[in-house]
């Protein structure tokens, strides 16, 4: 595992993930082809690769270049802007960079943008994946890894866990293309032999995350006085993942995880969404009168919880960091960080706001 292609690079996950790999592992080339929507920000990458000249996407910022863009070659990390895609594009950078490993992060994943807009998510999410998946397995790449999520799952009742035998059941149009994507990274496998492992993670949160989750919406928000919109009752549960323990456990995958192995990746931090926001609101000194109780979203799944026994038997990897410890941080690091917060809050941000909790 020398030279990994990185889809998605750009976004949350993908950046942390970049970032861990090149201060832990600098002995590996990391490719990074992403599209650039409005979740990719190369800002995000910036102070460790100066990824600000390749381009960056929003208002006030350098437009982002119309034709693939490569970083220099002086570090171990290129910058591709394409699209999973574009076939010709996805081959000619596995070729070019000599890619042993793939690590999929490119996806649509905002539920509420998959009620409103599911057909770019079946593109990216299933028709992306694909176009993947046939160019590694043309090219006999050595592994595959698929950035899956719980939502694949779809609910949970009060009790139980998810397990990696837990059956599909998808309740989004998002979550269904996620599973979708997953189908084909296993019949590839078993059809064609390719090696290949699904991780299923529950919710990340730290540094570099789009404030249109819920966790750095709320911060955002609060740190203006604005309202903080919290769907229904606020008592939706889910199991809070700091991005840095995800992306150690990915990279544990890739170390040791023998191929068609499936495993979920979880923070063992069950809390309801209401609680979150009332923890924000008191590290940031701020009342709970900004709460505002909106419409729930359609189809809400009620709870998520994960089973992360078998990653952490088999491949010795557990959290590092406690909620209390990763949302301190996180919050800490959106105060330092006004400038990134500025940028990616754009224009189109606020329409899509609007769009979203206005009339709620």
């Amino acid at each position: 595992m020398k030279n990994i292609l990185v889809t998605g690079g750009a976004g949350f996950i993908g950046s942390n993930f970049i970032r861990m790999v090149l201060t832990e592992h600098p002995d590996c080339l990391v490719v990074n082809l992403d599209k650039l929507t409005y979740a990719g920000n190369l800002e995000n990458l910036a102070d460790l690769v100066g990824g600000g000249a390749a381009g960056t996407r929003g208002a006030g910022r350098t437009p982002v270049p119309q034709v693939p863009r490569v970083t220099a070659h002086d570090t171990p990390y290129r910058f591709v802007h394409g699209d999973i895609c574009d076939a010709a594009l996805v081959a000619r950078v596995i070729d070019e960079h000599h890619i042993d490993t793939i690590v999929n992060f490119a996806a649509e994943s905002h539920v509420d943008r998959s009620l409103t807009g599911p057909k770019i998510f079946i593109e990216t999410n299933v028709t992306g994946t694909l176009c993947l998946l046939e160019a590694a397995r043309d090219r006999n790449v050595d592994r595959f890894l698929q950035v899956s999520t719980d939502e694949v799952y779809g609910a949970l009742g009060p009790e139980g866990q998810f397990t990696e035998q837990t059956l599909l059941s998808p309740n989004s149009p998002y979550s269904a293309s996620k599973a979708a994507a997953d189908h084909l990274v296993r019949a590839f496998g078993h059809t064609w032999g390719l090696k290949y492992n699904i991780t299923r993670c529950s919710n990340n949160y730290g540094p570099y995350q789009f404030p249109e989750k819920l966790i750095p919406l709320m911060i955002h928000n609060a740190l203006h006085d604005k309202e903080l919109p919290v769907y229904g009752d606020g008592m939706q549960v889910r199991d809070w993942l700091y991005v840095y323990d995800h992306c150690t456990a990915i990279w544990r995958v890739l170390e040791r995880a023998a191929p068609g192995e499936i495993y979920n990746i979880g923070g063992c931090n069950e809390k309801a969404n209401l609680e979150v926001v009332n923890i924000i609101l008191s590290r940031l000194g701020k009342p709970q009168s900004l709460i505002r109780h909106v419409k729930d979203r359609p189809g809400h799944d009620r709870r998520y919880a994960i089973d992360a026994g078998k990653i952490i038997r088999e491949l010795g990897w557990k959290p590092s960091v406690t909620f209390e410890e990763g949302i301190a941080r996180t919050i800490d690091w959106y105060l330092a960080g006004g400038k990134w917060l500025a940028n990616v809050v754009s224009g189109a941000y606020q329409q899509y706001y609007e769009r979203m909790y206005a009339n709620r």
